[in-house]
């Protein structure tokens, strides 16, 4: 019987990441519901970005807010969706003189653990960075 069910939920580890299911360490959840308690609130989703896992929940997307946080469930960041008339006018200003006509896709206020704070700007599928001032990063 112990063989039988270490097959068996080898075989379901297996058969959940070959689907796409993520696994998220009880401890990431924890810091999650500490940090941010409002978030059970609404249905989560979670997602890797590399090694680190991204809660993402609220708004007509369900990604009004996304939280990084490490596997050793560490909060590296926040990023709030934000409507443009939140961005400061230097960013607005880049974007008219850089990337004219473009439609903007997703837009946020990244707050860190630090508590630096910048801003995202998805344009033609990829992120645009500013700093806190607005002024273009990468």
């Amino acid at each position: 019987m112990g063989l039988v069910a270490i097959v068996f939920i080898l075989g379901t580890a297996i058969f959940a990441q070959n689907n796409g299911a993520i696994v998220v360490p009880t401890a990431v959840k924890t810091a999650l519901n500490s940090k941010y308690p409002e978030s059970h609130s609404y249905h989560i989703t979670w997602e890797k970005e590399k090694s680190n896992y991204e809660a993402n929940w609220g708004g007509k997307d369900g990604e009004a807010n996304s939280v990084l946080f490490t596997p050793k469930s560490e909060f590296i960041e926040i990023v709030k969706a934000i409507p443009s008339s939140e961005l400061p006018k230097p960013v607005l200003t880049y974007i008219a003189a850089h990337y004219k006509g473009a439609k903007l896709g997703d837009l946020g206020k990244v707050s860190d653990a630090k508590g630096r704070t910048s801003y995202e700007v998805e344009i033609h599928g990829k992120d645009v960075i500013f700093d806190e001032n607005g002024n273009f990063v990468k």
